[in-house]
């Protein structure tokens, strides 16, 4: 069995990251070509550019020297070459880190027959949420709710609509009720990914934009979780509540489907 040293594998890295900016081309990336290149490929001062890194900082990361860079740089160089799931983690392990959540770095999206089962419950609310309750799939039934269609991509946050959307807390008649349980069943998820770059983003986000959210994060005292808001007035003053339950759509990337099932009892008189 071959010895692998922390030379080899720098050398290696080393290796992968110039066959990566070499197979891009300038129009791959949105650049304008200026004249003739002595070498295929981006320069480094492209990829560093991209990538929002210093540029000594990743000549030193492609020649394999011994320096330490984070999850977030490891991530932004990634976009930058164009990496697929299986490269970024390459990467990451030949930089000796644990790879990322998928959703980390690329955003997530379902097959066709996901999306068709989706719109086949038809009157049923039912969405597609990741690691980070992004909702990157949804039904015509859940879109009139929560109008996900009328959202842009980063806003469709379970967690930020919560939070930081006044209009949805106003149309939410248990949001007291709902919203810490919903957190509690969220803090379950972050445990999957602690070192998460992209769900520390969101954190510090919602913890900077909502007293409520930072203050139930970090002193949680709530025993009982829930995947879905369990009350809702609809675009037409309807006061509607649900139950709900969740089907794993891809273990890996930690896709799961929220299905609403509607409750024609008061929510008021439910129990948890």
């Amino acid at each position: 069995m071959t010895n692998r040293t922390l030379a080899r594998t720098r050398s290696d890295l080393s290796d992968f990251l110039i066959r990566h900016r070499r197979r891009l081309t300038p129009a791959d990336v949105g650049l304008a070509s200026t004249g003739r290149r002595r070498t295929p490929g981006l320069r480094r001062e492209e990829v560093a550019a991209l990538a929002g890194v210093g540029l000594t900082w990743y000549t030193w990361f492609e020649q394999g020297r011994d320096i330490q860079v984070s999850e977030d740089f490891l991530l932004k160089v990634s976009k930058a070459l164009r990496l697929d799931d299986a490269e970024c983690c390459h990467l990451f392990l030949l930089a000796h880190r644990r790879p990322p959540p998928l959703e980390d770095y690329q955003w997530l999206s379902v097959s066709p027959l996901i999306q068709q089962m989706l719109d086949d419950l038809a009157a049923r609310p039912a969405c597609v949420v990741n690691l980070r309750w992004d909702v990157i799939a949804w039904n015509a039934a859940i879109d009139r709710l929560l109008d996900l269609s009328g959202r842009e991509q980063a806003d469709r946050n379970i967690m930020r609509m919560l939070f930081a959307d006044p209009d949805l807390r106003r149309r939410l008649p248990a949001w007291h009720r709902d919203a810490p349980r919903l957190l509690a069943q969220f803090r379950y998820d972050v445990a999957a990914a602690p070192e998460s770059p992209m769900l520390a983003s969101l954190i510090g986000e919602l913890k900077s934009l909502s007293a409520d959210f930072r203050r139930w994060f970090e002193q949680p005292t709530m025993d009982s979780y829930s995947r879905g808001i369990r009350a809702v007035i609809d675009p037409h003053g309807r006061h509607r509540t649900f139950r709900h339950e969740v089907l794993m759509v891809d273990e890996h990337r930690h896709l799961r489907m929220v299905v609403y099932f509607e409750d024609p009892s008061p929510a008021e008189k439910r129990g948890p």
